[in-house]
C-alpha cells in the first residue's frame, strides 16, 4: 500500500517486550496523527530465551523473514543466565547486522531540560551529538558469526579486527551527510574522525580513507582525534562535538560514556543502517530484574522509533513518516521541558506506562 511499510519486530528478551511495545506504539499513533503514512508489524521470535527454550537463538527462517521488511526493530537482546558454552553472550542481532550489511550505527547523544547531567559546567545543557560507530567490522567482526575467534588450546584465544575499504568508505561517506543533514537542520556541521592511527596499521588505514572522502564534502568541518584523547573530550567539553566516526569496538565503549552525560542507557536510542535495510533498537540492555514491573524507562526505545520513521521517510519517499518522526522528537523534548516526564530511572514518579501516556499526549503538541 503506497505511504506504508512493514516493520519486523523482535522484542527479545527481559524489557525488550516492555519497552518495543511502547515504541511502536508511538510509532504508529505519530504516523496516524501525521496522515498518509503507517506500518503493519510482523513478529519474529529471538534472543536468550528463545535460546533456553529451543536450542536456537532465533526462528526457524527468522533471519531471512526480517530482511524483507521494511525495517527492523529490536527490543533488547541478551540474560545473564544464558551463555554460550565460551561464556559470550547469545547475539543473533550481531549476525543480522553481518549478514544486511549494517555497518552504520548511529547513537545519539542529547541532553534534555530537567533531564539528569553528570557534568555541572551549563554548556552541558548543549550537548547534542552523534557518535556514528561502524557496525559490522572492527573488532567486532570476530563476533558476527560465532566462533570466529581464533582459539589456541587452551593458552591463548586471537579476535581479529578487520578495516576494509568498501565498508569504510561507505560510512564516511555516511557520516559526511549525516553532518551536512545535521547542518541544514541548524547544527555543527562538523565530523570527526576516532581513531588509535598513530599506533594501529587498521586505524592509520581508517583514517587514510577519511581523509581522502573529506575534499568532497568542503561545506562539512573535518578533523581528527585519538579515541584515548576522545574520550577525555567528551568529559571536558562534550558540546563542542557533532558527529564522530568510528571503529566498531571504540563507538560501542564511547557511546555509553556520552550516554551517562546526558542521562544514562534509558535515553539511548540507536539505528543501524545499511545499503537495503536498517535495524532500530534502544542501545540498553535487557534488565530481566525489572522485567514486568512497569519501572522501565521506554525513551530509548521510542526514540529509537522516531529514528526508524526518519529512515522509512527516506526509503519509501513519504515525508509524512519524517513528520510523524519528529513530532515524537518534540514530544520527548516537551515532556522534559515542563517536568511533564519524570522517569523512575531519574528519580522521578514515572514507569513505563506513564512515560509513554505522556509522549503519547505530547503528540498533539504542547
Amino acid at each position: 500500500m503506497p505511504g506504508h511499510a512493514l516493520v519486523a519486530l523482535i522484542k527479545g528478551d527481559g524489557i525488550g517486550t516492555d519497552v518495543s511495545e511502547a515504541a511502536i506504539e508511538v510509532a504508529a499513533t505519530a504516523c496516524a496523527k501525521a496522515g498518509s503514512c503507517g506500518f503493519e508489524v510482523e513478529e519474529t521470535f529471538a534472543g536468550a530465551g528463545y535460546f533456553a527454550d529451543t536450542g536456537r537463538d532465533i526462528e526457524p527462517g527468522g533471519e531471512e523473514k526480517v530482511g524483507r521488511a521494511d525495517a527492523i526493530f529490536l527490543g533488547a537482546i541478551g540474560l545473564p543466565s544464558v551463555r554460550h558454552r565460551d561464556g559470550t553472550e547469545v547475539s543473533p542481532h550481531l549476525r543480522l547486522r553481518d549478514r544486511y550489511g549494517l555497518y552504520a550505527g548511529v547513537r545519539p547523544v542529547k541532553a534534555y531540560p530537567n533531564a539528569p547531567r553528570r557534568l555541572a559546567d551549563p554548556r552541558a545543557a548543549d550537548i547534542d551529538m552523534v557518535i556514528l560507530r561502524e557496525s559490522t567490522e572492527g573488532l567486532f567482526y570476530s563476533a558476527a558469526v560465532h566462533g570466529r575467534a581464533g582459539i589456541i588450546g587452551d593458552e591463548e584465544v586471537r579476535d581479529t579486527l578487520r578495516i576494509s575499504r568498501p565498508t569504510t568508505e561507505k560510512l564516511h561517506h555516511f557520516g559526511f551527510r549525516l553532518a551536512r543533514k545535521r547542518k541544514a537542520r541548524g547544527g555543527k556541521g562538523r565530523l570527526t574522525c576516532v581513531d588509535k592511527a598513530n599506533v594501529f596499521a587498521s586505524m592509520a588505514f581508517f583514517r587514510r580513507i577519511f581523509d581522502e572522502i573529506a575534499p568532497r564534502y568542503p561545506d562539512v568541518d573535518s578533523d581528527h582525534s585519538y579515541v584515548d584523547a576522545q574520550a577525555l573530550n567528551l568529559i571536558r567539553n562534550p558540546w563542542d562535538y557533532d558527529v564522530m566516526v568510528m571503529e566498531n569496538m571504540f563507538g560501542d565503549i564511547l557511546s555509553d560514556l556520552a550516554g551517562g552525560l546526558v542521562g544514562g542507557m534509558g535515553m539511548a536510542s540507536c539505528a543501524e543502517i545499511g545499503d537495503g535495510t536498517g535495524l532500530f533498537q534502544p542501545a540498553h540492555g535487557s534488565a530481566p530484574d525489572i522485567m514486568g514491573t512497569d519501572k522501565a524507562n521506554p525513551l530509548a526505545a521510542i526514540l529509537s522509533g522516531a529514528l526508524m520513521l526518519d529512515y522509512l521517510a527516506e526509503k519509501t519517499g513519504n515525508d509524512r513518516f519524517g513528520a510523524a518522526a519528529a513530532a515524537i522528537d518534540g514530544a520527548v523534548e516537551s515532556g522534559f521541558r515542563t517536568n511533564a516526564l519524570r522517569p523512575v530511572e531519574f528519580g522521578g514518579d514515572m514507569g513505563t506506562k506513564a512515560v509513554t501516556a505522556t509522549v503519547l499526549r505530547g503528540l498533539d503538541g504542547p
